[in-house]
């Protein structure tokens, strides 16, 4: 699995898809946090918190992480090298893995800056360092459990084309429809909250307030391996 890995991760790095995720993630982020005079805007809320943060990270990895995994397996299958990949000393399901771990690290390289908001945020609390600090770390932990999710799902749609435009709109509609689908489904129901805990949304929400909940973890873990593991059929099937 490593050999993958390495070679994935540094695929990212080879061409510009790894520094132009990292810089537009961050120039949208900074932008909506600290420049625009909207309702995101930390300098303007009144109180120091980054909960504008966490409510746009979710909306940008819908379209972030999917253009990250978009080529993972449409690429390989478009130039051919898939075969020659599957003659290798390696399982399928490592080939998954590796390129599974590749794709969710790069999306931690992304997420790292952002801690320099932690510490301004800090800074800039009356009296300094009035900052939610059990609310804030459950929400990082919530990003990093939807970005495996969107990571794995993103990996399945690079499966089902040749094409990674295609493999992108598949991403972006299925990990939309899993965010916030199931919310909309329920607003229109009469707020059924028992619909709204099949989607996305409402689990990254209850982590996101700090409390760790096994239900939301095993809910993220089991969501992320099923995709992991519909992808490894579709590699062996190929």
């Amino acid at each position: 699995m490593y050999p993958i890995l390495k070679k994935e991760f540094n695929s990212f790095f080879a061409s510009p898809i790894a520094y132009l995720v990292i810089a537009v993630f961050l120039m949208i982020n900074g932008l909506f946090l600290w420049v625009f005079k909207d309702d995101f805007n930390i300098l303007n809320a009144g109180f120091t918190d980054l909960n504008p943060f966490f409510f746009l990270a979710p909306w940008l990895f819908l379209f972030l992480i999917p253009a990250i995994t978009m080529k993972s397996f449409a690429d390989e299958y478009n130039s051919g090298t898939i075969e020659l990949l599957k003659t290798k000393p390696i399982s399928d399901w490592q080939i998954v893995m590796g390129k599974f771990w590749a794709s969710l690290l790069l999306v931690i390289v992304a997420l790292t800056p952002t801690l320099s908001y932690v510490y301004t945020v800090y800074s800039l609390g009356n009296p300094i360092g009035n900052l939610d600090f059990g609310s804030t770390i459950g929400s990082y932990m919530g990003l990093l459990f939807l970005a495996s999710t969107y990571t794995a799902i993103g990996l399945f749609t690079s499966t089902l084309s040749k094409n990674q435009i295609v493999a992108f709109i598949l991403s972006v509609f299925i990990t939309f429809f899993l965010f916030y689908g199931f919310d909309a489904i329920s607003n229109s129901s009469g707020n059924d909250l028992s619909i709204q805990k099949i989607g996305i949304n409402e689990h990254f929400k209850s982590i996101s307030r700090g409390v760790i909940d096994t239900r939301d973890i095993i809910y993220f873990v089991s969501a992320t391996v099923l995709f992991l593991f519909i992808t490894k059929m579709r590699l062996e099937n190929e």
